[in-house]
């Protein structure tokens, strides 16, 4: 953390003056309307929020968890360059060695909020990714971004894509271990859906296992992987120390997918509307600002540092602007690179978005049954709070609550009949 963020003050309820007060009164509860009308505010933030007329957060100063990865940006950004005292808060980055820990410490209420899989949050829901727990997802903080590595042996072995990789698997009698960062997130997701579209089944043709995000390139380097999917830097950080190359990157599996998100449990929703809608209106404006591309080189700079990502800010950089390199020959630039905001497109949690995670459980086994998919998004989804902080932020919402997207093989999901989607891949658990 850096002695600004040290010695910065935070507003007082009492030093917000009156005219701001009743602007975020009236917008906020407008929006809250609109939502409640869809059915999707809860009783806990109907009756709580604002309570007896004060709009000032309970609780001002927010441990949030991170990992070092450079969609961590928001986090780090709202809390360096003062976004969270616009709205009363003091946002207070909390770097974690891994997603176990991040589940572990939202879930005992040591961390307030985190930095967070998407698929982590439905799996803790659900209690398949370790204790259930009731948790919100009070907005998406990227899309796209994240990238499959494959070592340089198999390079040399003549991988350079998915259909490469199944015949060297087809012909080749060895185990071939791939990694990701945590069994219901997002990673595992990327990587089962890429190598089945590939016609490779991840469940019984290679070896997966869990590796910490900043672990992955080490572990690559001494061989204890020939693949892994992860958020950048670390693809970007595989070509620069030469151990391994990108064979497709996220966006190129859907574009512009659901990635991390602002997650937090039920329970603090409940106790701390107020705070719930403050962090997320300040995170909201950081995303805004991150999008901006002019912006993009002094925030490289700012989470390179060894408090944040700890790496050069080269190699965060050129992806984090859409430079491409895959390692073994091609350049582009890739209008698909990681955003952030895209006129709060990125930022709203979609239903569809949430259902989809429950879709790929489904796929894989991981639930034993089908879930109700809606009415589980609609509760952890929390389009209330997100709503409200938009409002304070003057940034407009979607009209419809699910999106239409088409993956890499062609299959579309649009969040109507969840289902029937989980159950029509040809490979699956």
């Amino acid at each position: 953390m850096s002695n600004n963020d040290k010695t910065r003050t935070v507003l007082d309820s009492t030093s917000v003056d009156n005219s701001r007060r009743d602007f975020f009164r009236t917008s906020a509860a407008g929006a809250f309307g609109a939502a409640a009308l869809m059915g999707l505010v809860p009783t806990s933030i109907k009756t709580n929020a604002w309570a007896a007329g004060s709009d000032a957060p309970e609780i001002t100063e927010v441990k949030i968890g991170f990992i070092p990865l450079t969609d961590c940006a928001p986090i780090v950004v709202a809390a360096e360059m003062g976004f969270d005292k616009k709205y009363g808060i003091k946002i207070i980055p909390a770097k974690q060695a891994s997603w176990a820990a991040v589940r572990d410490k939202v879930m005992n209420g040591e961390l307030h909020a985190a930095h967070i899989l998407y698929g982590l949050v439905y799996g803790v829901q659900m209690g398949i990714g370790g204790q259930q727990k009731d948790m919100s997802v009070l907005m998406s903080l990227n899309n796209n971004g994240q990238a499959i590595t494959l070592a340089n042996q198999l390079k040399e072995k003549g991988v350079k894509d998915g259909r490469s990789l199944k015949r060297l698997l087809d012909n080749e009698n060895r185990d071939y271990t791939f990694a990701q960062t945590f069994p219901t997130g997002t990673h595992a997701m990327w990587l089962n859906y890429w190598l089945a579209a590939n016609g490779i089944d991840p469940t019984k043709d290679v070896k997966t296992i869990v590796v910490p995000p900043p672990q992955m390139v080490a572990n690559m380097r001494i061989g204890n992987m020939d693949g892994f999917c992860v958020g950048e830097p670390w693809g970007a950080r595989a070509i620069y120390d030469k151990v391994g190359y990108t064979v497709t990157t996220t966006q190129d599996i859907w574009t512009d997918h659901p990635e991390k998100v602002l997650g937090t449990t039920a329970d603090f929703v409940a106790k701390n509307p107020n705070t719930a809608r403050a962090m997320t209106a300040a995170i909201l404006e950081a995303c805004k600002y991150i999008e901006a591309i002019e912006n993009r080189a002094k925030v490289a700079k700012l989470i390179a540092g060894k408090a944040y990502v700890n790496t050069t800010e080269e190699v965060i950089e050129g992806r984090f602007v859409g430079d491409y390199d895959n390692g073994i020959g091609k350049k582009w630039k890739d209008p698909n690179y990681m955003k952030f905001f895209n006129d709060g497109a990125v930022n709203f949690p979609y239903l569809s978005d949430g259902m989809w995670f429950l879709t790929q459980h489904k796929r894989w086994g991981l639930l034993k049954t089908d879930p109700d998919y809606l009415a589980i998004a609609k509760k952890v989804n929390r389009i209330d709070v997100y709503t409200a902080a938009a409002s304070m932020v003057g940034v407009s919402v979607p009209k419809d609550v699910m999106r239409s997207s088409k993956l890499m093989d062609g299959v579309v999901w649009d969040g109507k009949n969840p289902a029937a989607y989980a159950a029509s891949f040809k490979i699956k658990a």
